[in-house]
This record gives structure tokens, C-alpha cells and sequence, in this order.
């Protein structure tokens, strides 16, 4: 018999990506979100997740063996993010079915674990690199402790086991996501060649000279759907990425060669992609218009002020899989195939000339 998903985000870049996968094993899916799109073998469910009584609702009668929660929402302070989004997973798992059978509960959350919120994004003191599961919390508030928490009360409530995937950097494909820099830098790329900008690293010489690593949606994907069916994997922490490192100064380089651009020479400034884009809504309506494209909004594409913090950090970050390997999770992306296979479906979807 099928199993049966809930897949908590399913329009977002890790969510859909998880969705395919499920529906390409065979699993019924079932796809939540604010505002489902339309998507091959998921179904979908509409749902508000910060309004408790609209969620209960509109799972009445899902009862999944597995529930994967790959959405969050980003407030103004973190203050608010932990009160928004821990009541948002305690809305889920209070407004699901209690389980009839083994259920699995896996969250999604990221580096932001070891590196803190992002009103202290790496500052302060933090744990060495490479990050490991077994590095505690760090002494701050921060929203993803406190949807941690909402699943660890949760699971000893229901019953249910729990998985936390904590991946680096996602790549992959969704509009309107909050987090995006595949789709970013691609947007960048194409403005820097459609006017002539230099096409110039926006980050800082720690990012641009040292090592890191990220995470492509698929491989992410995979790491979930093994986790839920391992049983040594269960109610425990997991670092996941793609499996290779790399250095931004070689890796941006392959980037503008996918465009056709030459990249400029690095200075060793911080020149935020935010600052660079700020005036370029217009533009990049007008680009959309010409081309026909399916996406005239740029604020709908990308997301430098996520992109910014991420390749602006002052601290080399890599992040450690060993206790993935130890249990036998053995997939790998190579980094800079998983951003080419991104663009050629940016393109193939109209999302870029």
C-alpha cells in the first residue's frame, strides 16, 4: 500500500522539489501551502497555517505517515519570527489527525542554527567550522529553536518520530520564495548583460577566498525521504549538503561563464547585490516584456537581501555530513552542476532569455 506525505511548503524550492520526488517513489501527496500551484500527482490543500482553526479545517481527514515542513515566514524582527513560526508548526501538528500508526515529522530549518539569526548573522562567538550535529544551541533567540521545540513537544505528545535537517545554502527552482540565490544570481547575471555592469562578486573577501558548501533542493530532498525511511535516522539532527566544497572565486567564475560574461576582477569590497539591484524593477519588466517571460516581477525572482547575507558573512563556512555518511546516506551534487541545472530550467521555463 502507498504511503501517504504531507508536504508543508509545497510551492517553495525545497517543498517541490521534495513533492516530486515523493510522487516519482510512488507515495500519495498531498501539497499544503497559502497558495498551492499546480503540480504533478500532488494534492493540493490550501491553508493558512498561522490561523489554527482555517488549518485544523483543511486537514480534517489527511492522515500522513510522513509530514515534511519546509515553510516559514519572514517578520520584521526575531522576536516575531519565533512567534509567528512556532505557532505555525504548533498549528500543524495540533490540527493534524492524531496519528493512527507510525508517522514521521521532518523540519527543515538551516546553518542559521549554528550562525544565529539574522539580526546576529554571524557575529559574536561562534562554533568552529566545519559545523556539527552534536555543536549546541548558541545563548540567542532564534525562530529555529523554537519550531524545534513545537516538534519535540509535539512528537512526545503524539507519539510520532521527528528528523531535523539543517541544510546549507538551497538551490532550486520556485517564485516568490523568500530565499533564493540560484535564481538571484541568475537574474543579476542577466541584467549585468543586458546593460554591460561588470558582473562583480557582491560578498565579502572571507566568502569570496574560503571554503563552503550548499545544498541543491534534490539532494536535500533525498536526505529527507531517507530520513523518514531509516529507522536509525530517527528523532535526530542531521547537517545535509551536496557533498563537495568550493571556493566562490573559481565558482563564480563558472557562473559567468554559463552567461557569456566575463567577471570582474574582485577588489576585496562588499558591494550588496541589494544596493546593485535596487533600481531595476522596470528594467527587468521591460527585459520580460521583450523576451516573454513568464515573470515580469523581479521582487518575485529574486532575493539579494537573503543573497547578501549569505555571501557577505566574515567567516569561512562549511558544514560537516558525517553523521549522515555514518548511517548510510551516500547521494552527492556536485555544486555548480546543481546551479547549471537550475538556469537551463530557469530557461526552459521562460523564467530567464
Amino acid at each position: 500500500m502507498a504511503k501517504t506525505a504531507l508536504v508543508v511548503g509545497a510551492s517553495g524550492i525545497v517543498g517541490s522539489a521534495t513533492a516530486d520526488l515523493l510522487v516519482a517513489q510512488g507515495w500519495t501527496v498531498h501539497g499544503l501551502a497559502r497558495r498551492p500551484v499546480e503540480q504533478a500527482g500532488v494534492s493540493p490543500i490550501a491553508a493558512d497555517l498561522t490561523d489554527a482553526a482555517a488549518t485544523a479545517q483543511a486537514l480534517a481527514g489527511v492522515n500522513p505517515d510522513a509530514v515534511f515542513i519546509t515553510t516559514w515566514l519572514r517578520q520584521d524582527s526575531e522576536a516575531e519570527n519565533i512567534r509567528v513560526n512556532s505557532a505555525m508548526v504548533r498549528n500543524l501538528l495540533d490540527g493534524l489527525p492524531k496519528p493512527t500508526g507510525p508517522r514521521h515529522v521532518a523540519l527543515v530549518t538551516g546553518l542559521k542554527h549554528y550562525l544565529g539569526p539574522f539580526e546576529a548573522y554571524g557575529k559574536g562567538s561562534l562554533p568552529q567550522t566545519p559545523f556539527r550535529e552534536e555543536q549546541g544551541r548558541l545563548d540567542v533567540d532564534n525562530f529555529y529553536y523554537a519550531q524545534e521545540d513545537e516538534v519535540f513537544a509535539a512528537a512526545e505528545r503524539d507519539g510520532f518520530s521527528w528528523s531535523v535537517h539543517r541544510p546549507h545554502t538551497v538551490i532550486g527552482k520556485a517564485v516568490g520564495n523568500a530565499m533564493n540565490m540560484g535564481t538571484t544570481l541568475a537574474v543579476y547575471a542577466t541584467l549585468c548583460r543586458e546593460t554591460g555592469r561588470a558582473f562583480r562578486f557582491p560578498g565579502s573577501a572571507a566568502q569570496w577566498s574560503g571554503l563552503t558548501d550548499m545544498t541543491d533542493a534534490g539532494q536535500l530532498a533525498l536526505h529527507l525521504l531517507w530520513a523518514a525511511e531509516t529507522p536509525a535516522a530517527v528523532d535526530q539532527a542531521f547537517n545535509v549538503v551536496n557533498g563537495d566544497v568550493f571556493r566562490w572565486q573559481w565558482m563564480w567564475a563558472r557562473i559567468a561563464a554559463w552567461f557569456g560574461l566575463e567577471p570582474a576582477p574582485f577588489d576585496g569590497s562588499v558591494q550588496p547585490l541589494e544596493q546593485q539591484m535596487a533600481g531595476d524593477a522596470d528594467l527587468w519588466r521591460d527585459i520580460a516584456a521583450r523576451e516573454g517571460l513568464a515573470e515580469p516581477d523581479l521582487a518575485r525572482l529574486a532575493s539579494p537581501w537573503h543573497t547578501d547575507a549569505d555571501l557577505g558573512r566574515p567567516i569561512e563556512v562549511v558544514t560537516d555530513m558525517s553523521k549522515s555518511r555514518r548511517l548510510g546516506f551516500t547521494a552527492y551534487q556536485p555544486t555548480d552542476d546543481a546551479f547549471f541545472a537550475l538556469f537551463e530550467r530557469l530557461r526552459a521555463d521562460r523564467l530567464i532569455p
